[in-house]
């Protein structure tokens, strides 16, 4: 412990010449296919604070991509301009950065900060800690996991104490083994979840009634299409469930780059050796369409074949179901013109 505290000591000293210096990539910095002015320039600050500090600059994107995608940033009002032009998304509270009892929320003095126990730590060299500065924000953050250690298992119970959820944890190691598997931040792709040489239709289904299992609302869309017809992923992300339930029948759960969870149901089978925690990606297929459902495994041809597609998202309480339909009909267009 004593020895990575030296390492983060060592790494605010290399920080007040790095911050000074024109972000550049490390010599063995991963290719991004993306030319966005601002994914390039996020990804050299996470990887200049791993030449910095050790931690992966890939587990530095999952937590800073986790709490992009818990909230949409939008200027607070008496907000620095500093904090809506940032780079990163982590947002420590004042109450946690200034400390529980400093009379001033808006404490950037180390010192101060330091002695009512607050976490904030000056992470550029420039005498100040400051809660809407990335590498002070980063910087801070990568203090706070090392006091439970320096590797992953570590940096797991630190993630748990710091947001006391399990969800927040396992979406946080998913990103981040996703980020090592691409080494690159341009995520943000997607696809219908029908290839463009099959026959399907569909339309708004959203809140239509269903009475089999007692009274509820249609949580999707549903795209009829002949049975075994190619299922395809619609975005970058991680399995986390194959399998049956007795409403969806045989179905897949998908958790993308942005936190939202993509539920393909009704299924006939699978792709060969799918599993959870295996990695997809856009027009991948992941399984086929079929009717299964709406009785114990194996029940089928209750309706005719298709899949039912939903999307869920996470806010810090459970999943909340929302309209897929407008973006199947965007990634539609976009499908046509490729």
């Amino acid at each position: 412990m004593k020895v990575f505290r030296l390492i983060i000591q060592i790494g605010l000293c290399i920080c007040i010449v790095s911050a000074v210096l024109p972000l550049v990539p490390a010599s063995a910095a991963p290719s991004a296919p993306s030319v966005d002015p601002v994914l390039e320039e996020r990804l050299q600050l996470f990887q200049q604070m791993e030449a910095m500090y050790g931690v992966p600059w890939t587990y530095l994107a999952a937590i800073d991509q986790y709490e992009r995608s818990m909230k949409i940033r939008k200027k607070k009002k008496g907000e620095p301009e500093s904090a809506a032009n940032r780079l990163t998304a982590i947002d420590i509270s004042a109450e946690r950065w200034c400390g529980e009892l400093n009379p001033d929320d808006k404490d950037t003095n180390p010192a101060s900060i330091s002695f009512f126990g607050g976490i904030g730590i000056d992470g550029d060299g420039d005498g100040m800690a400051d809660r809407h500065n990335d590498r002070d924000v980063l910087a801070t953050f990568i203090h706070f996991l090392s006091d439970y250690g320096f590797e992953r298992d570590d940096w797991r119970i630190g993630l748990w104490e710091y947001y006391k959820r399990g969800r927040a944890v396992r979406t946080i190691h998913q990103f981040a083994t996703i980020y090592d598997k691409y080494q690159h931040l341009d995520l943000n792709g997607r696809h219908f979840p029908i290839p463009s040489r099959y026959t399907y239709s569909y339309r708004s289904t959203w809140g239509d009634a269903r009475g089999w299992g007692g009274r509820r609302i249609h949580e999707g869309t549903d795209i009829f299409a002949g049975y075994g017809t190619p299922v395809l992923s619609t975005g970058y992300g991680m399995i986390e469930v194959v399998g049956w339930n007795r409403y969806g029948g045989w179905r897949i759960g998908m958790r993308d780059m942005a936190n939202v969870y993509h539920y393909f149901a009704h299924l006939s089978s699978f792709k060969k050796g799918l599993k959870p925690g295996d990695i997809v990606e856009p027009g991948e297929v992941i399984g086929y369409v079929g009717s299964s459902g709406y009785g114990r495994p194996g029940t089928s041809g209750k309706f005719p074949p298709h899949l039912h597609y939903g999307m869920y998202r996470e806010t810090g309480g459970d999943d909340w179901a929302f309209d897929p339909y407008p973006y199947l009909r965007r990634w539609e267009r976009l499908k046509q013109k490729r």
